[in-house]
């Protein structure tokens, strides 16, 4: 059977101001073009369907909008679980209506996703907390889904009974997956195992996560996971959370991050996009094809050393945004912000490097740039306050009471 793992969708998440809706548009019927032409049998969506609990009107008819061209009228589940950006609750209510359609949702690590049959011939064959077992129509063999969407501490003590301390989690889960594995995922059918947690392959370096993401190697999250907890049985593991996409492991069987079908920071500048297809057969070794997406504007970051060439620069790269410096011995002028956007209508940002420090002492302190994001006010007040940039520490701090506030 042929499986498309994509994640991290973001639906509603902004750049700055700038609203991405039509890109998210664009790329998720991209995405639904895919499936249909590659005949894909599943489509795993592995967290991060929104970019917040509580997300707008247009993103949530946009979701399940592109969800329900995904099932090829009930004929290929999508399987969906929650990420640390989502609320259960929100990604569950649905799930009964849903169900109807071929499309299942998973919002807790011990979720339980009733039996059903469709007149497609979609059927849930079996069930258990974090275990569905899917026959999908035109297909010999049933799919096995391990579903551990994300948890915080919180919800790992209640799902899993997890007590606080790095290796505990590391071991329960690989015990809650072992023992799912050992009883329902023979030779005889694809085994699956779909994630939103932070996995690496141990002694390899810690990848950074997404710039403005809720992190979760943080206090009050979880801890990073390592590839060798995976049951071997697991024949590809499907993962969400980290926007690049890239191999954690290959052996005994791959484990990927697909990454987001966007770029939704300037630290993803000029990164490609991909969904994942998956080649799988009982008892055999996948194969993992990665597709290109092209739709989405390119995100761009550009450093002018003055007006002119700022502008011939903008005038070759139109249809992207970008996060411009300008190299200047002064403080910009209005008119030339206003020079600059005239040029091009994606600048993001405007970031002027001042070459002449004496003209700091001419800033009004009092006034504030309401269009930066909360982190960049943060440090702003900071620097102002302290005389100093705020360090990498107190900025994990500082995010994690955001996300805090989020989830409230």
């Amino acid at each position: 059977m042929k499986i498309l793992h994509t994640s991290d969708w973001h639906l509603g998440k902004r750049l700055e101001n700038f609203s991405r809706i039509g890109e998210q548009q664009a790329v998720l019927q991209e995405i639904c073009e895919i499936a249909d032409h590659e005949q894909v049998d599943a489509v795993l969506l592995a967290g991060d369907l929104f970019d917040t609990f509580n997300p707008p009107t247009e993103a949530i008819d946009l979701f399940y909008r592109s969800l329900k061209q995904l099932t090829n009228n009930g004929k290929r589940p999508v399987v969906a679980i929650a990420g640390n950006h989502d609320s259960p609750d929100r990604i569950e209510a649905p799930d009964p209506l849903a169900r109807e359609c071929g499309i299942i949702f998973a919002g807790y690590p011990n979720s339980l996703i009733p039996t059903f049959e469709l007149d497609s011939g979609l059927k849930i064959l079996q069930s258990s907390a974090g275990f569905i077992e899917l026959q999908i129509p035109g297909t010999q063999v049933p799919l096995r889904i391990l579903l551990t969407p994300y948890a915080n501490e919180f919800r790992l003590k209640t799902a899993l009974g997890y007590e606080n301390s790095e290796d505990e989690l590391r071991a329960i889960l690989q015990q809650k997956w072992k023992e799912l594995a050992d009883k329902y995922c023979d030779n005889r059918g694809v085994n699956i195992l779909v994630s939103h947690l932070f996995v690496v392959k141990k002694g390899d370096a810690l990848p950074e996560e997404p710039a403005d993401e809720k992190p979760i190697l943080h206090v009050g999250g979880v801890q990073a996971v390592y590839s060798e907890n995976i049951p071997k049985q697991i024949q590809y593991t499907a993962l969400g959370h980290l926007h690049r996409m890239h191999t954690v492991d290959q052996l005994p069987n791959p484990v990927y991050y697909s990454g987001s079908p966007l770029s939704y920071s300037f630290a993803e500048a000029n990164q490609q996009k991909y969904v994942l297809i998956i080649d799988a057969e009982t008892d055999k070794n996948v194969q993992v094809n990665e597709i290109e997406l092209l739709k989405g504007k390119k995100l761009l970051r550009w450093r002018a050393e003055n007006m002119g060439e700022a502008l011939n620069w903008l005038s070759k790269n139109p249809d992207c945004l970008v996060e411009l410096t300008m190299v200047t011995d002064t403080f910009m002028t209005a008119q030339e912000r206003k020079q600059l956007s005239a040029a091009h209508n994606g600048i993001i940002t405007i970031i002027p490097e001042v070459t002449n420090p004496d003209e700091l002492k001419y800033i009004d302190k009092k006034s504030i740039d309401l269009t930066k994001n909360m982190h960049a006010l943060f440090r702003d007040y900071f620097k102002y306050s302290k005389g100093q940039d705020p360090n990498d520490e107190l900025m994990e701090i500082f995010t994690e009471i955001l996300a805090g506030e989020d989830e409230k």
